[in-house]
């Protein structure tokens, strides 16, 4: 199995910068896409930016120009590097990846990790 620990998120004035942070252990043979969504209350789970094994990024058209995906492969980490924050941007944040174990290709998410900006 894969275990994705998130870490990073926190409270923060509007117009602020966070960084959020995931970790992959387990039995991962390799990774394919790893990437960020986040969850509003009430609202539908929704990509943010995601970052394919080439290092491809793709961003939300909400976060282009404030929010930055990098990747460390070796160490099968993901970061997410989010400025000039909008109390819109309060949600939960899930670390996403398509991982192959020797069970083959899964989809595995972290455990969230909560996002708050105040106006």
């Amino acid at each position: 199995q894969v275990q994705l620990v998130e870490s990073g998120g926190g409270l923060v004035q509007a117009g602020g910068s966070l960084r959020l942070s995931c970790v992959g252990s387990g039995s991962i043979f390799s990774v394919n896409a790893m990437g960020w969504y986040r969850q509003a209350p009430g609202k539908q789970r929704e990509m943010v930016s995601s970052i394919t094994s080439g290092g491809s990024t793709m961003y939300a058209e909400s976060v282009k120009g404030r929010f930055a995906i990098s990747r460390d492969a070796a160490k099968n980490t993901v970061s997410l590097q989010m400025n000039s924050l909008k109390p819109e941007d309060t949600a939960v944040y899930y670390c996403n990846c398509n991982a192959r174990t020797q069970g083959g290709w899964g989809e595995y998410w972290g455990q969230g990790t909560q996002v708050t900006v105040s106006s």
